[in-house]
């Protein structure tokens, strides 16, 4: 890694942590007392900012939540904080930015080089759950979100389901194992942002299960194991070596691989922990019946409105998140569509105040420590427009609702695209071609324009792209990009009610 302070500085570990310097946020509980309860899967930055965070605020209440991590894989976070006895450092950034040391995480296994201590973890007494970061694709779904039996990895597990590689396989096999010797199931708790993600989840592991021609263990499954559902919300940027000279200087102790995220960070679970549940309301997690509100309300207040920001905020020319905020007219449109657009479709939890979670989004974009990158946001349009705009013009249509500035933000998109086919870009969509397809039949006239973008069924509905009300809607805002660019727009949508 590059050089980040002098060879004098020591290394960040159990036997320095005393000698940080003041100011930076310490363990407050007995490191040697600690056992680990959870097992997880997928030691990455988001792990570690976020589900580690919160484990590490309730060791100091209950020892028995430690964690034990597994890579499937890679073995650069257990070589980066092995010699730092797993501690490494938590950047909160916000106007003042807040360090804090981390010492949740136990141990770091790499399953491709130590399988047979991670069979052994699965089937520890003390592993009452699992946790799972490992991105959408780790689940080895297809298109329609159910297990793809054709995937590499499944394959080899479902021929060596003693040697499992993918993360199915490895939890089939230790249920398997902890069925054969009398335990309990742990239960697994799926926190990657992956709609209904229990669900999808126990579905693959049963499926798997099946598969495998083990019918008794897949009932077995289903009628004793837990798989809530969470959701999860805190912009994580990656590690990169300024972050690492800004920890050495604040707490004079080198930290081979610190992590950052935002002040704000978000969990919410599903009430279906189980008996001898980790308490993780008492330190900030929403446990609930009602995850899905949650999600839907994240979905379409948080992401609609960032897509909707990336692709105007892009055509303004700014640059970030936060840089798109001080566009006052903008600024004001994204309020005005979080509170009159997208608030009235949704079904709020009992809990939720939702102008105050609108107010908490704002200034969260407002954040000036983080440089989120609108680029970074607008790709994959094809994907992230149905699940965080349009079905919100849907329910507005069916409530008489105006969707006047949803219709901006769509034609937002469709101008982004546009411009990048015009300017040579590489589309990063899954339907780059089509795209290119839909910007070659354009003219520069809204009426043509918009026309080849809503034939596009694999983002537009039919029944919504026949929708005389939607489409005049999105060709007005389309005139205005064209003729007057994002200032015409937001000037005519400012005057709407």
């Amino acid at each position: 890694m590059t050089a980040i302070a002098p060879m004098e500085t020591a290394r960040l570990s159990d036997a320095t942590i005393a000698s940080a310097l003041p100011g930076v946020l310490t363990p407050d509980y007995d490191r040697a007392a600690v056992r680990a309860g959870v097992l997880h899967f997928g030691p990455g930055a988001f792990h570690r900012a976020h589900q580690a965070y919160f484990f590490d605020r309730l060791l100091a209440r209950d020892p028995r939540w430690g964690i034990r991590a597994v890579s499937l894989k890679s073995p650069g976070v257990r070589d980066a904080l092995a010699p730092q006895d797993g501690l490494y450092v938590l950047a909160e950034l916000d106007a003042r930015t807040r360090f804090r040391v981390i010492g949740a995480l136990r141990e770091v296994l790499v399953a491709a080089e130590a399988p047979n201590a991670v069979a052994a973890a699965l089937i520890a007494p003390e592993t009452r759950l699992v946790t799972v970061t490992v991105t959408e694709k780790g689940y080895c779904l297809n298109s329609a979100g159910d297990l793809d039996l054709s995937h590499v990895d499944i394959r080899h597990d479902l021929s060596a389901p003693a040697a499992p590689v993918s993360l199915i396989g490895w939890l089939v096999d230790g249920l398997a194992r902890r069925r054969a010797a009398g335990l309990t199931p742990f239960v697994t708790l799926s926190c990657d942002n992956l709609p209904d993600n229990g669900v999808r989840l126990a579905q693959a592991v049963v499926r798997f299960a099946r598969a495998r021609g083990d019918a008794d263990l897949a009932a077995w499954i289903e009628g004793e194991a837990r798989f809530p559902t969470s959701m999860v919300d805190s912009i994580t940027p990656a590690t990169d070596d300024a972050l690492r000279v800004r920890v050495a200087r604040q707490m004079g102790l080198i930290d081979a691989w610190p992590v950052q995220r935002e002040r704000f960070v978000q969990w919410v679970v599903q009430d279906n922990l189980g008996p001898d549940a980790p308490d993780l309301a008492s330190v900030g997690v929403t446990v609930t019946a009602d995850v899905a509100d949650y999600e839907r309300a994240k979905l379409r207040l948080l992401n609609g409105a960032h897509t909707s920001l990336a692709y105007l905020g892009g055509l303004a020319g700014h640059l970030t998140v936060a840089d798109a905020m001080t566009d006052a007219p903008l600024a004001a449109f994204v309020g005005a569509l979080m509170r009159q657009d997208i608030a009235p479709s949704l079904r709020p939890p009992r809990e939720m105040a939702i102008e105050a979670y609108i107010e908490v989004i704002l200034a969260r974009f407002r954040n000036p420590a983080i440089h989120h990158n609108l680029s970074q946001i607008a790709w994959d349009g094809s994907q992230k427009l149905p699940i965080r705009l349009l079905g919100t013009v849907g329910d507005a249509l069916k409530a008489g609702r105006p969707v006047s500035r949803l219709a901006g933000s769509v034609a937002g998109w469709m101008r982004f695209v546009v411009e990048a086919v015009y300017a040579d870009q590489v589309l990063v969509d899954p339907l780059a071609e089509p795209l290119r397809n839909a910007v070659g039949r354009c003219e520069g006239r809204a009426e043509i324009d918009v026309g080849a973008f809503l034939a596009l069924d694999a983002v537009f509905p039919r029944d919504l792209a026949a929708e005389p009300r939607f489409r005049t809607a999105v060709e007005a805002a389309y005139d205005d990009l064209v003729g007057g660019g994002v200032a015409r727009l937001l000037t005519r949508l400012s005057a709407v009610g």
